[in-house]
């Protein structure tokens, strides 16, 4: 299956496309890592792309539809892959139109203060980019749904490589608050875009991963 994970900010898009493709043998594409392997591999689109994140401004639609094209022809897509964190516009989606076609486009939907706090008690290790979560958020008219703490076995530590765990730059509650507002302008219109497609299907994050990732695939049908 080709398909593409929606949502806002520290909605879990990352959590779940990775875990999935995990099981069953897909790629998981996360256009934010691209750039970062293109840069750190000095190839002539990330030499490109580098220049226009160090002077902070957003990389071309351009570049990243170039970067995508080649990862796309990867002997892992083959069998399938989810896009996380791609299109992010409505002229990033008619782009990635005449490049691939995509099976369904599953958005997550969660409250913006279940996002808010996420994303602050997020721990991510400075070494691999594995992620934690120290926040314990229960929410619903009964408190129905809950996100349980994913900590580390040794706190501050990774569990994957030992490397410190911090608080990204990033991950501020005015920048979270200004990503949310940019999410609502520029990607919410791709919802209407793909279920004017028939492609979109919708999801409700209300548990951890245990509980989400499974109710993912039976959406999807897998």
């Amino acid at each position: 299956m080709r398909l593409i994970f929606l949502g806002p900010p520290g909605a879990g898009k990352g959590t779940y496309s990775s875990r999935i493709c995990e099981k069953e043998g897909w790629a998981h594409i996360s256009t934010g890592d691209l750039l970062r392997e293109e840069v750190r591999k000095a190839t002539g689109l990330g030499v490109k792309a580098k220049e226009y994140m160090d002077s902070g401004k957003l990389v071309p639609d351009e570049l990243v539809i170039n970067m995508l094209k080649t990862r796309l022809k990867g002997d892992d897509c083959k069998k399938g892959f989810i896009l996380d964190g791609f299109p992010r516009t409505r002229e990033q989606a008619e782009a990635l139109d005449s490049i691939t076609r995509i099976d369904a486009v599953l958005n997550l939907r969660i409250p913006d203060w279940v996002l808010i706090e996420k994303i602050l008690a997020r721990r991510t290790c400075e070494k691999c980019g594995d992620i934690y979560n120290v926040a314990d958020i229960r929410f619903g008219p009964n408190d129905e749904y809950h996100m349980p703490p994913m900590k580390p076995n040794v706190e501050g530590k990774c569990d994957k490589c030992g490397g410190k765990l911090v608080s990204r730059s990033d991950e501020t509650e005015d920048v979270i608050k200004q990503r949310l507002e940019t999410y609502r302008q520029q990607t919410e219109p791709l919802i209407k875009y793909y279920r004017d497609r028939r492609l979109l299907r919708n999801v409700d994050v209300t548990g951890p991963p245990a509980v989400m990732v499974p109710k993912i695939m039976g959406i999807l049908g897998i």
